[in-house]
Protein backbone atom coordinates (compact mmCIF):
# COMPACT_ATOMS: atom_id res chain seq x y z
CA UNK A 1 0.00 0.00 0.00
CA UNK A 2 1.04 3.55 -0.97
CA UNK A 3 1.10 6.30 1.75
CA UNK A 4 2.50 10.11 1.31
CA UNK A 5 3.02 11.71 4.89
CA UNK A 6 2.91 15.94 4.17
CA UNK A 7 5.04 17.82 6.93
CA UNK A 8 6.10 21.26 7.25
CA UNK A 9 2.49 22.84 7.45
CA UNK A 10 1.29 25.84 9.71
CA UNK A 11 0.80 29.46 10.65
CA UNK A 12 3.08 32.26 9.18
CA UNK A 13 3.24 35.75 8.73
CA UNK A 14 2.73 37.63 5.64
CA UNK A 15 6.43 37.48 3.88
CA UNK A 16 7.33 34.64 5.68
CA UNK A 17 9.12 31.20 4.63
CA UNK A 18 7.34 27.75 5.12
CA UNK A 19 8.79 23.98 3.67
CA UNK A 20 6.25 21.65 3.12
CA UNK A 21 7.59 17.78 2.76
CA UNK A 22 5.92 14.64 1.48
CA UNK A 23 7.03 11.15 2.00
CA UNK A 24 6.08 8.78 -0.03
CA UNK A 25 6.30 4.74 1.22
CA UNK A 26 4.87 1.66 0.44
CA UNK A 27 4.99 -0.47 -2.49
CA UNK A 28 5.92 2.07 -5.29
CA UNK A 29 6.42 1.12 -8.96
CA UNK A 30 7.70 4.12 -11.11
CA UNK A 31 7.46 7.88 -9.84
CA UNK A 32 6.45 9.58 -12.92
CA UNK A 33 5.89 12.85 -11.38
CA UNK A 34 5.32 14.75 -8.02
CA UNK A 35 3.51 17.81 -7.52
CA UNK A 36 1.67 19.97 -4.37
CA UNK A 37 -2.29 21.09 -4.64
CA UNK A 38 -4.24 23.27 -2.68
CA UNK A 39 -8.03 23.53 -2.41
CA UNK A 40 -9.92 26.60 -0.95
CA UNK A 41 -13.39 25.77 0.80
CA UNK A 42 -15.80 25.62 -2.16
CA UNK A 43 -13.33 25.21 -4.81
CA UNK A 44 -11.89 22.55 -6.65
CA UNK A 45 -8.09 21.00 -6.20
CA UNK A 46 -5.19 23.32 -8.23
CA UNK A 47 -1.78 22.71 -9.39
CA UNK A 48 0.79 24.68 -7.31
CA UNK A 49 3.49 22.99 -8.51
CA UNK A 50 4.48 19.49 -9.88
CA UNK A 51 7.87 18.04 -11.18
CA UNK A 52 8.88 15.24 -12.92
CA UNK A 53 11.18 12.28 -12.38
CA UNK A 54 13.66 14.01 -14.63
CA UNK A 55 13.59 16.81 -12.47
CA UNK A 56 11.23 19.20 -14.91
CA UNK A 57 9.15 21.49 -13.02
CA UNK A 58 6.31 23.64 -13.64
CA UNK A 59 4.27 25.72 -11.34
CA UNK A 60 1.41 27.98 -10.91
CA UNK A 61 1.22 32.00 -11.98
CA UNK A 62 0.27 32.65 -8.56
CA UNK A 63 2.91 31.61 -7.41
CA UNK A 64 5.89 32.14 -9.54
CA UNK A 65 8.87 33.00 -8.43
CA UNK A 66 8.02 32.67 -4.55
CA UNK A 67 7.63 28.85 -4.31
CA UNK A 68 10.41 26.41 -5.48
CA UNK A 69 9.65 22.42 -5.77
CA UNK A 70 12.15 20.20 -5.43
CA UNK A 71 12.74 16.03 -4.64
CA UNK A 72 14.98 13.68 -3.92
CA UNK A 73 14.54 10.49 -5.62
CA UNK A 74 16.76 8.09 -3.29
CA UNK A 75 14.01 9.39 -0.53
CA UNK A 76 11.06 9.42 -2.74
CA UNK A 77 10.24 12.70 -1.07
CA UNK A 78 9.20 15.94 -2.78
CA UNK A 79 9.52 19.59 -1.61
CA UNK A 80 7.77 22.82 -1.71
CA UNK A 81 9.86 25.97 -0.69
CA UNK A 82 7.28 28.83 0.05
CA UNK A 83 8.74 32.44 0.53
CA UNK A 84 7.49 35.54 0.72
CA UNK A 85 3.72 33.62 1.64
CA UNK A 86 0.58 36.16 1.27
CA UNK A 87 -2.71 35.71 2.75
CA UNK A 88 -4.58 34.32 0.11
CA UNK A 89 -1.73 31.63 -0.01
CA UNK A 90 -3.85 30.52 3.29
CA UNK A 91 -5.96 27.17 2.68
CA UNK A 92 -4.91 23.23 2.51
CA UNK A 93 -2.28 22.10 0.31
CA UNK A 94 -1.71 18.37 -0.73
CA UNK A 95 0.93 15.85 -2.12
CA UNK A 96 0.04 14.01 -5.15
CA UNK A 97 2.68 11.07 -6.74
CA UNK A 98 1.97 10.24 -10.33
CA UNK A 99 3.52 6.27 -11.08
CA UNK A 100 3.33 4.04 -13.53
CA UNK A 101 3.45 0.22 -13.42
CA UNK A 102 5.75 -2.27 -15.29
CA UNK A 103 2.54 -2.79 -17.82
CA UNK A 104 2.29 1.06 -18.91
CA UNK A 105 -0.85 1.73 -16.20
CA UNK A 106 -0.88 5.12 -14.41
CA UNK A 107 -1.98 5.44 -10.64
CA UNK A 108 -2.47 8.77 -8.59
CA UNK A 109 -2.34 8.99 -4.65
CA UNK A 110 -2.92 12.20 -2.96
CA UNK A 111 -1.47 12.64 0.71
CA UNK A 112 -4.18 13.83 3.55
CA UNK A 113 -2.82 17.02 3.50
CA UNK A 114 -1.19 20.14 5.35
CA UNK A 115 -3.24 23.51 6.69
CA UNK A 116 -0.98 26.52 5.88
CA UNK A 117 -2.03 29.99 7.09
CA UNK A 118 -0.25 33.04 6.10
CA UNK A 119 -1.68 35.71 8.78
CA UNK A 120 -1.37 39.53 7.78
Amino acid sequence: QVQLVESGGGLVQAGGSLRLSCAVSGRISSIIRMGWYHQAPGKPRELVAAITSGGSANYADSVKGRFTISRDNAKNTVYLEMNSLKPKDTTVYYCRMHERDGLGYGYDYWGQGTQITVSS
